[in-house]
């Protein structure tokens, strides 16, 4: 610990620290600043006025960080240091220093708008520029005014500091450097067909001819680290005794369970390599010492939200040239390293972009825009909100759209009743909509299992990769198949019937489910059950209501609770077999999911109406989690979106203050506000550019 770079700025830390209210703290790789500025903070006393705040980005960050802390205080995990994350929580009234994502914070300032049990709010690995990130950035702004004793960091290894400076009213920023060893950068003469069997390729030959020292290997998300895994396992068997050294090769990403994350932060026997194969998420959120070699494909898996549709991509993009050094940097922690490229040094240069997109410009904001609503601060104008990098107007006013249509919101632009409680649960609208209504029906019982199922992201995929097996078009048919009305009922039988066997691992396994998935989902949902009897401030039943089951018109209730939240995400059938118009103010033609269990009538129909989780674009726009829905629901959302008027939505100050201006022809903006528009449509067009490319060379493998 005593080597960590950042423990030789201790004094300036904390003088910089108690003379000004924020301070901006770039920390390059490797310096400690995740670890050792809460510790230098907590030996300074600020954890006797209250709890040290440290936010990650990223769950598995936010638990081995805290894990790591912890260890260096020589203290037990949950008591003076603790970590808060979704559906989880290990703190106590002992805890002082207190890891948690920047959701989590988020969601305490409901309760707490001044977050008054804090001393400290240091915000970690803000260059990632997530969406809460951003959204407390703006509400620390604020709290700085509110509390001028509360002390507040910026930290990132690579954020813009001036940028950020100025947004806080031209705070200091400080420079720490990493304890960084030379790193040998090295490019691909071309592209290769396959970043996948390129990455293969190098990690052999790394293994054969270099020297000792393990290799970290960059890929795209959760399938391809599987495929990395077993071929790099089946290779390194194969290879001649005795011609290199042993290896371990180890997985790492989000969704693995915590006890095998863990492993990637054990040093290997000794004569030993480690492959260890991860998603960006070791770009900086964790360190893994011991590296010297870093494989590079030169792509990451994003999500991107277009608000003009409602539909969701998610993307195999070109990282840009900022994660491309961090991913370079994590080769020179502890000795002089290499990074091998899979691209050349033209793409490099002139391709990737300087900086990754903020996720707020990608994003759906109605969660946010919620949030920002449901704390009632008169300060506060949704539309003129504070950003460090403003999402587009576009964008916000989808959110209140979407709000709005789900009674969020009422037609002002105020937070209802039902918004209020909506805001309290750590679930999507849609769901959090679904569940008060549930309530309401008499059906929460059944609409808490499907929420909890949906927001474990819990798949009825096999837990490892099958090949053909994982793209089969419908489930196992020993699975329950939701009545022929849809994925969401499908979801409830299953769960219903795991627990008709108490909740046994081993029916997981028989139906290709992933166990730790279940378990998860069995966990949410107890918690779920628990913030809504706070939530519901009135009675709940979570009896599983069963009268209803016995004939076509199984779970009616339920349905009809899910049209209700997802009343914003409505179709009607157009097309003979599966293809439907969705209603309201983002109208397309898109299809029901191949994998979806709704089926058709005795004439080949599909029903009329279906409400969907979320749109999807792949080879095809698609519809994913389906269910039937019926017209007496549906038809007092289309009144409802026949008076949809977004001046009113955005609050009336907007449509005052913009009469006297100028509007561009066929927009109804003002024409400042269509140059930002249009900004933001080249930001995304270049996107879609670097987009088609990729696939224009992925199609010609």
């Amino acid at each position: 610990m005593a080597a960590l770079p950042i423990l030789n700025f201790e004094e300036k830390i904390s003088e910089t620290v108690e003379q000004n209210q924020v301070v901006v703290v770039i920390g390059e790789t490797g310096s400690g600043k995740s670890t050792q500025l809460s510790q230098i903070l907590h030996r300074k006393g600020y954890s006797k006025s209250g709890i040290i705040g440290v936010t990650q980005p990223r769950r598995v960050a936010a638990v081995s960080v805290a894990r790591r802390v912890a260890h260096e205080l020589s203290v037990q995990l949950g008591d003076e240091v603790g970590y808060a994350i979704r559906f989880e929580d290990r703190t106590s009234n002992k805890t002082y220093i207190k890891y948690l994502t920047d959701g989590c914070l988020l969601r305490e300032g409901l309760s707490d708008p001044e977050l008054k049990q804090y001393s400290v709010i240091i915000l970690d690995e803000a260059h990632e520029r997530s969406l809460n990130t951003d959204i407390l950035m703006g509400l620390m702004k604020r709290l700085m005014r509110l509390r001028p004793s509360m002390k507040i960091l910026i930290t990132s290894a690579t954020l813009d500091g001036e940028k950020v400076s100025t947004f806080f009213s031209n705070c200091p920023v400080l420079q720490v450097p990493g304890k960084l060893y030379p790193v040998e950068i090295l490019y691909s003469t071309e592209r290769p067909k396959s970043y996948l069997q390129a990455a293969l390729k190098v990690a052999l030959d790394i293994h054969i001819k270099e020297p000792p020292g393990d290799v970290l290997i960059f890929m795209t998300g959760q399938d391809d680290i599987e495929k990395m895994v077993t071929k790099l396992e089946e290779r390194v068997q194969s290879l001649e005794e005795g011609t290199c050294m042993d290896a371990i090769i180890l997985p790492l990403h989000g969704s693995l369970p915590p006890e095998l994350q863990v492993r990637v932060f054990s040093p290997p026997p000794p004569n030993c390599r480690r492959f260890i194969v991860a998603t960006n998420i070791a770009e900086t959120s964790l360190t893994v010492d011991g590296v010297v070699y870093v494989i590079d494909s030169g792509y990451v898996k994003q999500r991107q939200y277009n608000p003009s549709t409602g539909m969701y991509s998610l993307d195999v993009v070109q990282i840009s040239r900022v994660q491309a050094d961090q991913r370079a940097g994590r080769a020179g922690r502890t000795s002089h390293g290499k990074c091998y490229r899979l691209y050349p040094s033209m793409v490099y240069r002139e391709e990737l972009l300087e900086a990754t997109v903020p996720e707020i410009q990608r994003s759906s904001l109605a969660g946010s825009v919620l949030y920002l609503k449901s704390l009632e601060l008169p300060d506060i104008n949704i539309l003129k909100f504070d950003f460090l990098d403003p999402p587009s107007r576009e964008s916000l006013e989808d959110a209140l759209k979407q709000l709005y249509l789900i009674d969020a919101i009422d037609e002002n632009g105020l937070i209802t009743e039902v918004g209020r409680k909506m805001a309290e649960l750590p679930l999507e609208p849609s769901l959090s909509r679904t569940l008060i209504e549930a309530n309401v029906l008499g059906c929460l019982s059944e609409a808490l299992t499907v929420s909890a199922m949906l927001s474990a992201e819990t798949s009825l995929l096999p837990a490892r990769s099958k090949g053909a097996e994982r793209k089969r078009k419908h489930p196992a048919s020993h699975l329950p198949n939701g009545s022929g009305l849809g994925d969401h009922i499908q979801l409830l039988q299953i769960f219903e019937e795991w627990h008709h066997e108490n909740y046994d691992p081993q029916w997981c396994v028989h139906n290709d489910l992933q166990v730790r998935g279940m378990m998860f989902t069995k966990e949410v949902r107890k918690q779920l059950a628990q913030i809504m009897l706070k939530v519901a401030k009135g009675p709940v039943d979570l009896r599983a209501n069963k009268k209803s089951r016995e004939s076509k018109h199984d779970y009616r209730n339920l349905r009809k609770a899910l049209c209700i939240g997802y009343a914003n995400q409505l179709a009607e059938r157009k097309i003979h077999h599966n293809g439907y118009r969705t209603l309201g103010y983002k109208s397309q033609l898109v299809q029901v999911h191949p994998s979806s269990v709704l089926e058709t009538d005795e004439y080949g129909h599909l029903p009329n109406y279906v409400v969907y989780h979320e749109l999807i674009a792949t080879s095809r726009p698609f519809m994913r989690n389906v269910c039937a829905v019926e017209l007496s629901w549906v038809s007092s959302i289309l009144k409802k979106m026949e008076k949809l008027d977004v001046n009113k939505l955005s609050g009336s100050s907007y449509a005052s203050e913009s009469d006297g201006q100028e509007r561009k022809e066929g927009t109804g903006m003002p024409i400042n506000e269509a140059a930002a528009g249009n900004a933001s449509e080249d930001h995304l067009n270049k996107i879609q550019a670097a987009r088609e490319r990729y696939l224009a060379r992925k199609a010609n493998k």
